[in-house]
């Protein structure tokens, strides 16, 4: 079938993106479902820096590609053996794809699937397949088993997760990316409880979503850190009991003084080595240090290493929320539906396909907090 999409052809153009065109919206071809795929049409696809370091050339991927990997959707078709979903059912994309038998699905860590990160680097489905081509022959690459930047995505059975139909599928199109990521980081990596005190280094939408995580989780004390002030003010509206601005010199001293040494857990999702280091600071003695920001691959980590024993410190990588997608995504969607995970505030723009590169300019200057692009 013929579609539109979003192709990204070459890595690190200059900015602003609204006149170099990375992603180039053009018309191309996809092939419907194979056994155990999905065809899905796009309700909803949000734009996420994870995006955006493809786009800048930060984390290469083999092109050209349909980028996109956050977002919501319809079911079409289903290919032969996927007989527990149908047509016209709604679901959340996962771009990680989980086997459900390689040793970290078989451990209970499908984040951590083996053969779906080999796929997702070639740039392929779960299954070896390639749906996506134009003029015939070319073959384009699928963005992490996604590609959300489409009016429709073939994908396999194990990127989709079933939700209930009720829930407006904007707010879902945010819950396989930023929620799961960041809630999931303050839920299952960092253990935040009731009482706790946590920081959120890093306020992007997954940081935010991580700020949302912990006021849900009943945190007593949240300290928000970021460079923008007009992100600290809106952590603040959301539930931050303390707000701090990464540039200032004397922010570690200030942190751990007014939280009295540091917090028990402190997230970092600016994916940067500076701030992982910044987040390291401020966790106090015994504490849990989760980054689950995406470095440059060449960044380098140098911590005093006897702080880890001296201190009984942790210091924990946190990839899609260290979540399982399939019982996860139900529990934050439910969240929503009571009012405790308030996920549509932060949603700041609405956009066309047609209009994707000026919506990572936004991203790119933190202008926005999370975008998506709407194909209804």
């Amino acid at each position: 079938m013929k579609i539109k999409a979003a192709v990204l052809e070459e890595m690190g153009l200059e900015r602003p993106y609204a006149g170099t065109l990375p992603l180039k919206v053009q018309e191309v071809d996809l092939e419907g479902p194979g056994p155990g795929e999905v065809l899905v049409k796009m309700a909803v696809a949000g734009l996420c820096h994870s995006d955006l370091s493809v786009i800048d050339g930060n984390r290469p991927r083999p092109l050209p590609m349909v980028l996109g990997h956050e977002a919501s959707g319809v079911v079409e078709e289903v290919g032969e053996y996927v007989d527990d979903l149908k047509p016209g059912d709604h679901v959340v994309f996962v771009f990680v794809p989980s086997c459900g038998h390689c040793a970290a699905c078989s451990e209970g860590r499908p984040a951590l699937c083996e053969p779906g990160a080999v796929h997702n680097g070639k740039g392929d489905l779960l299954s070896g397949a390639i749906r996506l081509s134009r003029r015939g022959s070319e073959k384009l690459l699928h963005h992490i088993g996604v590609s959300s930047f489409a009016e429709y995505a073939t994908v396999s059975r194990r990127s989709l997760v079933k939700i209930d139909p009720e829930l407006p599928l904007d707010v879902a199109g945010l819950i396989g990316c930023a929620v799961l990521t960041g809630a999931g980081a303050v839920f299952n990596t960092g253990d935040v409880r009731p009482g706790g005190s946590v920081a959120v280094v890093g306020l992007g939408g997954v940081g935010l979503a991580a700020l949302l995580g912990a006021v849900a989780a009943g945190a007593e004390t949240i300290v928000a850190v970021d460079r923008l002030d007009s992100k600290l003010d809106f952590a603040k509206q959301v539930g931050a009991t303390h707000a701090f601005n990464a540039d200032d010199p004397d922010i570690v001293e200030k942190i751990r003084e007014a939280t009295r040494g540091g917090v028990e857990a402190a997230l970092e999702f600016a994916g940067s080595v500076k701030a992982l280091e910044l987040a390291y600071k401020i966790t106090r003695r015994g504490g849990t240090t989760v980054t689950a920001g995406l470095p440059h691959p060449q960044a380098m980590l140098s911590l005093p290493a006897v702080s880890l024993v001296a201190e009984e410190r942790t210091l924990k990588g946190s990839y899609i929320g260290s979540g399982v997608p399939s019982r996860d995504i139900p529990r934050f969607l439910a969240l929503y539906k009571r009012g405790k995970l308030p996920v549509d505030r932060l949603l700041t723009h609405r956009l066309k396909l047609d209009d994707i590169n000026e919506g990572f300019d936004r991203l790119a200057d933190g202008s926005a907090i999370r975008q998506i692009v709407e194909f209804a």
